[in-house]
């Protein structure tokens, strides 16, 4: 209604390749819209040729991002202006000077509010929408030897488990 808008429709395309589950999300997140008077029309993708003729080819797509170890990959890989997977081709030039300030500022702190700011800009003027975040849960055994810090940016020791345990 701020924008002047008494309804608004969108098409998404999905498909699960993009994660599994990824239409059942959509139409969750469609239904979830449709309070605020937002129509949001789920189009089911096919999974081959998801990645090449759907993402960053189609202007409203389901894709999965993971963590990343640090904010500046994540905002590099996906946010930065003109990089290869920057999905929403935002271009923001705060954000940019921000991040390429922040990786010679020193001072922890001011850096951590450099990239606060940075998530601002992302939520406030950015074209993403993330509807959820992923929960890792991993169970450990003691017939499974680990290295003391497990990652924990994705599921198994961020997909180096095969590298890094071992049978005790």
């Amino acid at each position: 209604k701020e924008a002047g808008l008494d309804t608004l429709q969108v098409p998404l395309s999905a498909a699960d390749a993009a994660f599994p589950g990824a239409v059942d999300a959509a139409v969750l997140y469609s239904e979830q819209a449709a309070a605020a008077g937002i129509t949001i029309d789920v189009i089911r993708e096919p999974n081959d040729g998801y990645w090449s003729n759907v993402w960053m080819v189609k202007p409203f797509v389901a894709v999965y991002w993971s963590g990343r170890p640090t904010a500046d990959w994540m905002f590099s890989t996906a946010y930065a202006a003109g990089v290869a997977w920057n999905d929403t081709f935002w271009d923001n030039e705060r954000f940019n000077q921000l991040l390429n300030e922040a990786r010679s500022e020193l001072d922890e702190t001011k850096r951590a509010e450099m990239y606060r700011e940075m998530q601002l800009l992302v939520r406030d003027d950015g074209g993403v929408v993330i509807p959820m975040f992923a929960s890792y849960v991993m169970g450990l055994s003691d017939a499974i030897g680990h290295p003391e810090q497990v990652g924990a940016n994705w599921t198994l020791d961020g997909f180096r488990a095969v590298e890094r345990w071992w049978f005790a």
